[in-house]
């Protein structure tokens, strides 16, 4: 079901980037021929700046209103979509929040107001039983339609935002009386979410929900896909569980969500939607909190599934079937981002094996470095070699194609910079898994759902 959203969506986005040249376009980026010499860093070094660089995207390049995440970010274009606000890239800008105050980006009192900011936004933002929509308006917090019939709650995206509010409720409650108020607000906002009321009263998620339209776009949330965290954190919800019927009938499918089938002498493990291995953001945005190191139950090992899942993808890269410019060892990553069209112009796609379009997703290699650390780097460390066409004001670019000159998207997507910065520092320190999963909440769902962790 969620290729089909993501058909929708894809859509929806592009028409909301239009301009003059028709939906979504943009002048390619053609470097010159002389390409400058690039000092190499160290391993540290490369980690130092794409976490810094990427910071500023929820620092520097925030709405101005609210403090939340915006849902993209065109340099050349800054006024593009300024005030629409993105929930699940909001969630992970409060994870990279934290991350800038360990990492000395900004100070803890600086950390404190900005997150005080979002928070305050959230309380006061439309809300449709306790479910944020996908976006909303900077400024006022109404409600942006995402894609049509979707002008309520998406309880995926509110999963997204509650991995971080519980990250933050963690790392301030023995803080300050500011501090303490801070976490406080951050627990009362996630457990306001009536994920029950989302079931329909039967034993799945949907994952929308409309004032207007009701369950109309009816997205059952059947995995494997990326939202696993949806069903942890609504089995993890004090006054708005849901039954392990409903994981285990819904997203398990009664079962059926595990698979014998194997790519490059890998096992899947779970079936990927019927498509194959997915887009490698799957292996991110449930996990950018919960942590999947030894997290396991009666249908997986989640650590084997995003390293298997992470080794597919890499070397589908290096086997390069199509035999795109580029593609190897140090240049690979297929996830859903920016992308080319064939005129040349700025698009979206959710790349993977079987929707390789020749564009690499520098989010693709760099968020999936707790799986896959040696070969990360080395992405990292190409991605940084052509920082002249890659680095941009925060961060490397969304996504870019050697097969075409290296066209690039001179662009950001809140959702791709986020995991990039929080995995290299789960990577690193472990700091958003610990804080998630010493959760009290997050441990009584993950054991009413039959997890080990």
């Amino acid at each position: 079901m969620s290729r089909i959203y993501y058909i929708v969506c894809i859509v929806f986005l592009l028409a909301s980037c239009g301009s003059d040249n028709g939906p979504g376009y943009e002048e390619p980026y053609i470097p010159g021929t002389n390409e400058p010499t690039v000092d190499p860093l160290t391993d540290t070094e490369i980690m130092d700046l794409t976490q810094q660089e990427t910071f500023k995207y929820f620092w520097d390049f925030a709405n101005a209103n609210s403090g939340a995440a915006k849902e993209r970010y065109h340099p050349d274009n800054p006024t593009l979509n300024q005030n629409v606000v993105t929930t699940g890239g909001t969630g992970f800008g409060l994870m990279a929040l934290l991350v800038g105050i360990e990492r000395g980006f900004t100070t803890r009192a600086e950390g404190v107001a900005r997150l005080n900011k979002i928070l305050n936004f959230l309380e006061n933002a439309d809300r449709f039983h306790g479910a944020w929509p996908h976006w909303m308006d900077g400024g006022t917090g109404n409600v942006i339609p995402f894609s049509p019939d979707d002008d309520g709650g998406d309880l995926v995206e509110t999963a997204f935002l509650t991995e971080g509010l519980i990250c933050v409720k963690e790392y301030f409650k023995n803080g300050s009386t500011e501090e303490k108020a801070l976490s406080d607000l951050a627990d009362n906002l996630w457990k306001g979410v009536e994920w029950n009321w989302y079931t329909q009263n039967q034993n799945v998620l949907y994952w929308h929900w409309s004032p207007n339209y009701q369950f109309t776009k009816n997205f059952k949330l059947i995995g494997y896909n990326e939202t696993l965290i949806t069903y942890i954190l609504a089995a993890a919800s004090p006054d708005y569980s849901i039954t392990k019927a409903v994981y285990t009938e819904g997203w398990a499918n009664k079962g059926a969500i595990v698979t014998s089938e194997s790519q490059y002498g890998y096992p899947l493990i779970l079936d990927h939607a019927g498509s194959g291995t997915g887009p490698l953001f799957w292996a991110h945005y449930s996990y950018l909190g919960l942590n999947p190191t030894n997290l396991s139950d009666q249908y997986a090992n989640y650590w084997n599934l995003n390293v298997n899942h992470t080794t597919i993808n890499y070397l589908y890269c290096v086997n390069n079937p199509k035999n795109y410019t580029d593609y190897g060892p140090d240049c690979w990553g297929l996830t859903a981002s920016y992308s080319r069209n064939a005129n040349g112009s700025i698009g979206y796609s959710a790349h993977k094996p079987d929707n390789d379009l020749g564009v690499i997703s520098p989010t693709a290699a760099i968020s999936s470095i707790p799986y896959t650390p040696e070969k990360s780097l080395k992405a990292m460390h190409f991605f940084y070699s052509k920082k002249d066409k890659l680095l941009g004001p925060a961060g490397f670019y969304d996504a870019f194609s050697p097969q075409y000159n290296y066209w690039v998207a001179k662009a950001y997507l809140a959702i791709d910079q986020g995991p990039q910065i929080v995995m290299i520092e789960n990577y690193r320190t472990g700091l958003l898994w610990n804080l998630f999963m010493q959760n009290s909440d997050v441990q009584n769902g993950l054991n009413k759902l039959g997890f080990n962790y």
